[in-house]
């Protein structure tokens, strides 16, 4: 069933591919979430964190240090990692240690990475 459609250069429809992207494509949902995600990576600050603990666990005041910035203002970004499972943390103490959640983080930020120095 093939119709014209404004804006479209072809007259006829790929019926059949259409078939397999509509079958393959993820939930609403899902798609959301995804995106939601790659919006925390849209922060420079954020990605900076990630990048920090891309090489070492360490506390709130060494990423401050790092970042030449108050530990307010990395704890707020901590939070935010927090939420979207990029980060865990583990205390010793009084002292809360922050790493990367999982090896598909450093892949994110690897690939990225690679992806805009080509």
């Amino acid at each position: 069933m093939s119709e014209y459609l404004p804006g479209c250069d072809a007259n006829e429809m790929h019926e059949d591919l259409i078939a397999i992207v509509n079958e393959n494509m993820p939930e609403e949902e899902i798609l959301y979430d995804l995106a939601e995600l790659y919006k925390i990576f849209g922060d420079s600050t954020r990605i900076k964190i990630l990048y920090v603990l891309f090489e070492s666990e360490v506390c709130v005041c060494d990423i401050a240090s790092v970042l030449n910035m108050s530990a307010s203002a990395i704890s707020h970004q901590l939070r935010v990692l927090k939420q979207a499972r990029l980060i865990k943390f583990r205390r010793e103490g009084k002292t809360v240690y922050y790493s990367l959640a999982d090896e598909h983080v450093k892949t994110i930020l690897a690939q990225g990475m690679e992806h805009i120095s080509e």
